[in-house]
């Protein structure tokens, strides 16, 4: 039995969502709200301390991903950053076919969609039923007018990790960019974009334990884009605005550190993980795990939990102090099932089921351990009030 609700006690299971902020990034981004408050885009002293705060930033960026410094382009976010990238290579090249997934997050689906308004033509290529996408379907995609390939690093709510990889190789052969978002990845698995052929990536520092509103586009110098907010000469002319300093210095404070810590974390996040998924499908009856079952996100547990809602799962559990998701949080208020489940061939009723578990820093065994008793007693609790499931039982 779980014991009953203290209400000071609060487990957080959403890092997919956000992250806590870390304290070393807020002690690094404090002196720039009110010390050193200047525009970066001024001439006199407190500016060139500003713009001097952003460009260290830069750097920083450029050196823990593998690239260069200029290519490093500061956004509000991932949102941005992918919008950012389609839509202002579509709009340099001016018509032409963009190769995308099923499954990609709405930043870049609704980026394609905007885009085959305006005459582009776009094909989405499905996946497999643990969300991978096949390479060579890629390969047989691309056409001599295909401008662009976008195809996300990891998924959002399934953890599916992909073959980008394979997936730049062929881009590059075939002399197309490519694209991929990276959200859900950077600080969580190793990047270097030396290796990692891509030319244009997105990031966001909300995810890694840095601030909310402020991305990164990385995008290579030789690629020309359309820039997509303008007003200014921010940022190479390509995305205007007055920097975000303290968000920027803390991006690369936040960034630094998971990078050192990448590989500890990785590990530890893999084992609770494993321990989570084998706790779950051991103690709740129909259930399964989505998203393939090892390529996935070290922290990402996303399970489909037949004959109950999502939506009554989560209050449950949040009365019971566990914050979790049931999708993708950028489409919470959405009562249509998620995207990405369909895409993988599940069923409208179980992917209204659906619950995503996603392990962050503070996450320790105990946590794990309450909130797998949390979610056998409120599955159990919600079925014992559905009459489709007591009847299906009674058929068994």
């Amino acid at each position: 039995m779980v014991e009953k609700k203290d209400k000071t006690r609060q487990i957080y299971l959403d890092h997919a969502a956000t992250t806590p902020m870390r304290s070393k990034v807020l002690e690094a981004m404090r002196p720039y709200f009110c010390e050193l408050y200047g525009n970066p885009s001024s001439i006199h002293v407190p500016g060139h301390e500003a713009r001097k705060a952003v460009e260290s930033s830069r750097q920083k960026v450029a050196q823990l991903l593998g690239c260069k410094h200029e290519e490093v382009l500061f956004t509000a976010g991932g949102s941005e950053a992918d919008n950012m990238a389609i839509k202002g290579l579509a709009l340099e090249k001016g018509s032409g076919h963009i190769i995308t997934s099923t499954i990609e997050h709405h930043a870049v689906l609704e980026s394609c969609e905007f885009l085959q308004g305006l005459g582009f033509e776009v094909d989405y290529l499905p996946v497999d039923s643990g969300g991978l996408l096949d390479p060579d379907a890629v390969k047989q995609a691309i056409r001599k007018d295909t401008i662009l390939v976008t195809v996300m690093h990891a998924n959002n709510e399934v953890g599916t990790i992909q073959p980008v990889d394979e997936i730049a190789a062929i881009a590059k052969e075939r002399e197309v960019p490519f694209h991929t978002d990276a959200v859900q990845t950077v600080g969580h698995l190793p990047i270097d974009l030396n290796c990692l052929r891509a030319d244009m990536l997105s990031l966001s520092a909300h995810k890694f334990y840095g601030p909310k509103g402020v991305g990164v586009l990385i995008k290579r110098r030789e690629l020309r884009i359309k820039p997509w907010l303008t007003g200014g000469g921010q940022e190479l002319g390509l995305r205007a605005g007055t920097h975000n300093v303290p968000g920027i210095v803390g991006l690369a404070t936040a960034l630094e550190l998971a990078v050192k810590e990448l590989s500890e974390q990785g590990k530890r996040l893999s084992g609770e993980r494993d321990y989570l998924i084998e706790q779950i499908t051991s103690r709740v009856a129909d259930v399964q795990l989505n998203g393939h079952p090892e390529k996935r996100l070290p922290n990402n547990a996303n399970f489909s939990v037949s004959y109950i809602e999502g939506e009554s799962l989560l209050l449950e559990l949040s009365f019971r102090g566990i914050a979790a998701s049931t999708g993708s949080a950028c489409s919470s208020e959405s009562l249509d099932p998620s995207h990405v489940l369909l895409a993988l061939g599940i069923t409208k009723e179980d992917a209204h089921g659906s619950l995503r578990l996603s392990l962050g820093r503070g996450t320790c065994r105990a946590d794990i351990d309450y909130a797998v008793g949390a979610i056998e007693e409120s599955v159990e609790k919600l079925r014992g009030m559905s009459p489709l499931y007591q009847e299906l039982k009674g058929k068994k």
